[in-house]
């Protein structure tokens, strides 16, 4: 039995959330084309007869515009330590840019092995895989190079294999049934506010979150209630739609993988709520969960 952690970092919208949910072949973390998606550090579990690794998938790094961008930032940072290896994401697709050479820079002070994952290389041809891999093995001294597509799974069992060869433990920490430790209210919330990214314009998502505000089981039902928090009532009429059509889409499609994840029929309430500049106050960031330990 090996074991061991792994942290999958990388700028925002290169993928990671994509590569942790198809590694894990279960939707642990949810998934946009808008960039900064993750906000919370999200822990996946593989498991396979001879071995275990703990997956913690950060938010990814950006140019913080508020308090919490820069609680996000932090994050992502933290986790460069105190794992067996670390993954970094890059885009194929697109050109090296600062936010992968400023992680790229963050990782020389930290002494764990760094995999780099060339991702998205369905969108590219061979030349052009080989040509990135050559320009950032230029850039840091990586313990390996993987080329991979976490949306067509291409070369993600090879990734599989490298990270093995560094997993520094032989003890199981979690039973074999288990894949997240994220808690149900947690990505109860977490599918309402990937519906809502779907559905609203490119600035709209960052000014919005969710939390779930109670859970009742049943015997033929559960009942859950979300939150969803934004910033302006502006933004709040906008996701409520006319006669409440978008606000109502969005709890349709929500409900849908809701009672996919519990095996159940879900009564799902939703209500928008807005709390002027909500990303900037402590009060409202701690009651959400994004602490600030500064």
């Amino acid at each position: 039995m090996h074991s061991g952690f792994v942290s999958i970092v990388g700028r925002a919208n290169t993928g990671k959330s994509t590569l942790l949910d198809c590694i894990l072949q279960k939707k642990v973390a949810i998934t946009s084309s808008k960039p900064n998606t993750t906000r919370n550090i999200i822990q996946g579990i593989y498991n396979e007869d001879d071995c275990q690794i703990v997956f913690v998938d950060s938010p990814g790094i950006s140019s913080p515009k508020n308090k919490l961008g820069k609680i996000l930032n932090k994050e992502s940072l933290s986790l460069l330590n105190d794992v067996d290896a670390i993954i970094l994401v890059v885009d194929g697709s697109t050109a090296l840019g600062p936010g992968d050479k400023y992680m790229i820079n963050a990782l020389n002070n930290s002494d764990v092995p760094v995999i780099l994952a060339i991702n998205k290389i369905d969108k590219i041809s061979k030349e052009n895989i080989l040509f990135k891999i050559n320009e950032y093995k230029d850039l840091y001294s990586f313990s390996e190079i993987v080329p991979i597509s976490a949306k067509t799974n291409d070369n993600i069992e090879r990734l599989i294999e490298v990270i093995k060869k560094y997993l520094t433990d032989n003890i199981k920490y979690f039973e074999d049934d288990l894949y997240t430790t994220n808690s149900i209210n947690f990505m109860i919330s977490e599918y309402v506010r990937e519906k809502l990214l779907e559905v609203c314009e490119q600035e709209i998502p960052h000014k919005i979150t969710c939390s779930t505000v109670y859970y009742k089981e049943k015997k033929d039902i559960i009942e859950c209630g979300v939150n969803i928090i934004v910033d302006r009532d502006s933004i709040k009429k906008i996701i409520i739609g006319k006669k409440g059509t978008r606000l109502k889409e969005v709890g349709i499609a929500a409900r849908k993988e809701i009672e996919e994840l519990l095996g159940k029929k879900v009564y799902l309430e939703l209500r928008v709520k807005t709390i002027k500049n909500w990303l900037d106050k402590d009060k409202y960031l701690d009651n959400l969960g994004f602490k600030n330990n500064e």
